[in-house]
């Protein structure tokens, strides 16, 4: 990831519009921001909810409420709590995400 004619801003989250993703059940409720080659989202999952597909993508994402389990596609399972967060590069270890009680993650890729 490189920032680069990226000029200070600010971001009042509760103005950006919503997008609503479909997953294998449940939603993700996404406000995203682009910032030249960076995308930068406030998301939340409701409760129940499951990816529809595998991941791919390098992202570094904090967990701000709920909690959050990820699969890595070689069957490693992670759970992560309000606090944590994690951080994974561009085709490294595909991963889905699924909520059982919902959560809401701040993600930068």
């Amino acid at each position: 990831m490189t920032l680069t004619d990226i000029p200070f801003g600010i971001t009042d989250w509760s103005q950006v519009p919503t997008t609503e993703h479909a997953g294998e059940s449940g939603t993700a409720t996404w406000r995203t921001r682009e910032l030249g080659s960076v995308r930068v989202r406030m998301v939340e999952y409701s409760p129940g909810y499951v990816a529809d597909h595998w991941c791919d993508r390098g992202h570094i994402l904090l967990v701000l409420e709920g909690t959050l389990t990820t699969e890595l596609a070689d069957g490693e399972i992670v759970t992560m709590r309000a606090g944590s967060s994690y951080q994974v590069g561009d085709g490294v270890r595909p991963h889905r995400s699924s909520t059982q009680e919902g959560a809401r993650l701040f993600i930068v890729d």
